[in-house]
């Protein structure tokens, strides 16, 4: 799966607004380290890729077609003129790599930012009018397959409708007319400014991210930041003051302190507290930050450990003339532990029997590289910290466990492997099919498992890759049930090489690039490609499947099968899976909290496919008057998801507590899907006769589908 980092996000200036509107964007243009990065980029994706495709003309139309479609994906910027324009050199983009000449995508992206400013002044200039709500108008929320304008009449009638939605959300929200123009006149100045902070690296990564898709789903390119952002993730540890930094209205704002790390523990950081200067050292002159992107700041507060950064804050609740305090924090090493394996048990109660499910969630499958290569006996990795939680768990006395990997995206494959023997022992756990067709077989070498009682794994459209190696292990050892919806369906395996090296650049100059060189195969010898996990017992999902998943890719490589590895059935969990579904549909159909969660699934579904909303004010009040009782039928029973009342503004334009508050009521809702999940372990556990009792097992070749 493509990864996003938070951090790295193109963040807007309130520094800029003086000139921002008084002169044209800045016209970017290639530098020559990034037409060489495309260049080598382009022999190892054409040489060594599991699927190599050849950069020729009908992939160069392929990248500019996604390249154009990532800078205006609705279709609300571009006109047809500029299309027509760009397909005329359709067929260059691959000259332009080969030929180390990037003139042709800085060109569009250049086009496209003197579109964004053209209709954001457009857009701004239209809350000086007063619209009329009661008329019948509908305004299209999806327009990715529309057709582009044709003329600038017919985008400002698109605009037109833009402008009137954002007014009449925040109108149905109580705002008053003065305060919808001065939020929506900020909100587009706030997207005008995206421009004037935009760079060549900005362009190069999205053109790159145009070109690794174009290639593969699961093939990236990593700039310096990107590829630091990486390696931050896997291993779940950074050298900094451990803060979570956000920008709002132009500053770096302080939205959580890490526990445990240098900025908590000094006492001198407060949530909601803004960065305005960064020095270097104990003497290193103040670098004013404000109005700067928050990478570039995050990249100035981070460092070596046990070196000082000082930072000069203007504190939360300060105006931005009252005074400043310049505070003095040492570097350390910061562990980012939310997003690390955890535990929590649940009771699941039935006909007066009481039974303890140990739930482990497990956000991906990280693991730090570079300490493991450097023989440090304690490195950071998902199945030491699920072991550690195991042996808790047993000491707890827990009848059943559940592995959570909703939302789990993958990571290191010999974190999979190790942490499908904790259940199954011994044995192989996945194959490998290189490009040459040469097969290999990965297999767990300890004999005995950690935990041999009812196991259940919960799974999602968004569990992919490693998630789904060990899910399809222990389902095809009868280890498990697998239980939620159909898993995202990658199964192919990623390297990353560092570009520089291979040229032997002395200096990082050239970045990171991560390519498919091989596919996942399970014991049973079919993939997980494109079909994914089929679950044991299925749950309702919120993700669209049209849209989410490995089948959503239209150059995805297809499912096939090879011959099985010998393995041996460690569980008997198909000869329960009658009667669990028996028991779940059961419980299910007498629960409110569960099918009022299950009514809120199709009320999403049908949502997505509404593409066009009334502009009718009496109209969408009815709308929310609907949506309120439901809403109200929910909060008296506690079921459902979490739901609000539209309040028409984005994320940032709220204030920061409110911000929280919604975050955190998101994080505390009552897990519907997790309860039911356990509540099958718990069923398992009661069918199997008792925690850690495993069937005895057999060989088994056979395939499955």
């Amino acid at each position: 799966m493509r990864i996003q980092f938070g951090l790295l996000g193109l963040f807007l200036s309130i520094a800029s607004h003086a000139y921002a509107l008084e002169t044209t964007p800045p016209v970017l243009e290639p530098l020559q380290r990034q037409e060489q990065a495309a260049n080598v980029s382009a022999q190892f994706l054409t040489r060594y890729a599991y699927r190599a495709v050849p950069l020729d003309d009908a992939l160069s139309a392929k990248i500019m077609n996604n390249f154009v479609k990532s800078l205006d994906p609705d279709r609300m910027l571009f006109m047809q003129a500029d299309i027509d324009r760009f397909m005329t050199e359709n067929t260059k983009v691959d000259d332009a790599i080969l030929g180390e000449d990037l003139r042709i995508p800085f060109s569009v992206f250049n086009t496209y930012s003197e579109r964004l400013v053209d209709r954001m002044t457009y857009a701004r200039s239209l809350l000086e009018q007063s619209f009329d709500f009661t008329v019948q108008e509908d305004y299209a929320v999806l327009r990715d397959e529309a057709p582009w304008a044709q003329s600038t009449a017919e985008s400002n009638e698109l605009w037109r409708k833009r402008v009137k939605n954002d007014w009449l959300r925040l109108k149905l929200a109580g705002k008053t007319d003065a305060a919808i123009r001065d939020t929506l006149d900020k909100r587009y100045k706030n997207i005008l400014e995206r421009v004037y902070s935009s760079n060549s690296d900005d362009v190069f990564q999205s053109f790159m991210d145009a070109y690794t898709t174009s290639v593969d789903p699961h093939t990236d390119y990593f700039g310096a930041a990107a590829s630091a952002e990486f390696d931050i993730s896997m291993k779940l540890s950074l050298v900094g003051i451990g803060a979570v930094l956000q920008e709002r209205d132009g500053y770096t704002t302080i939205r959580e302190l890490v526990p445990g790390g240098p900025a908590q523990l000094s006492g001198k950081l407060m949530v909601g507290d803004r960065i305005i200067g960064v020095g270097q050292g104990e003497s290193g002159a103040l670098k004013e930050v404000v109005g700067t992107r928050l990478s570039e700041v995050v990249q100035m507060i981070r460092g070596t450990e046990d070196s000082v950064v000082r930072l000069e804050i203007l504190p939360a609740d300060a105006g931005e003339s009252d005074s400043h305090r310049v505070i003095s924090l040492v570097r350390d090493k910061v562990s980012l532990e939310k997003q690390a394996a955890k535990k929590t048990i649940l009771d699941v109660n039935d006909s007066g029997t009481t039974r303890k499910i140990g739930v482990i969630t497990l956000p991906a499958f990280y693991e730090d590289f570079e300490a493991r290569r450097n023989g440090d006996k304690d490195y950071k990795g998902a199945s030491r910290d699920v072991a550690k939680l195991l042996r808790e768990l047993k000491q707890e006395g827990v009848h059943g466990v559940l592995i959570d990997l909703r939302g789990n995206g993958g990571g290191s494959l010999a974190e999979a492997i190790n942490l499908t023997g904790l259940f199954v022992g011994k044995g192989p756990v996945v194959q490998q099919r290189n490009a040459e067709g040469k097969i290999e077989v990965e297999s767990y070498d300890q004999h005995k498992p950690l935990w041999a009682g009812p196991l259940g794994v919960l799974i999602n459209r968004g569990s992919a890759s490693a998630s789904e190696i060990f899910a399809a292990a222990i389902q095809d050892y009868g280890r498990g049930v697998i239980i939620g919806e159909p898993s995202f369906g990658k199964g192919s395996v990623q390297t990353v090489v560092n570009l520089d090296r291979m040229v032997r650049n002395n200096e990082p100059k050239l970045g990171e690039l991560k390519f498919t060189v091989a596919q996942f195969f399970r014991v049973d010898g079919g993939t997980t490609q494109i079909r994914g996990v089929t679950p044991d017992v299925s749950l309702p999902g919120l993700f669209d499947p049209k849209t989410s998943g490995e089948a959503s890719f239209d150059n995805a490589l297809p499912w096939t099968q090879i011959k099985p590895v010998k393995h041996k059935v460690t569980g008997d969990i198909t000869s329960l899976l009658q009667k669990l579904q028996g028991r779940h549909d059961a419980r299910v159909k007498n629960e409110p909290d569960f099918q009022q969660f299950a009514e809120d699934i199709e009320e999403l579904k049908a949502l997505r496919d509404k593409r066009t909303i009334s502009l009718n004010e009496q109209e969408r009040r009815m709308e929310m008057a609907a949506q309120a009782k439901r809403s109200k039928v929910r909060e008296q029973t506690g079921g459902g998801m979490v739901s609000r009342d539209d309040d028409g503004l984005q994320a940032n334009e709220r204030s920061l507590t409110d911000d929280i508050a919604i975050e955190n009521a998101r994080k505390n809702a009552k897990d519907v899907l997790r309860q039911e999940a356990a509540a099958i372990v718990a069923d398992t556990a009661d069918l199997q006769g008792g925690a850690e009792k495993p069937v005895a097992g057999s060989s088994k070749s056979a395939m499955r589908e």
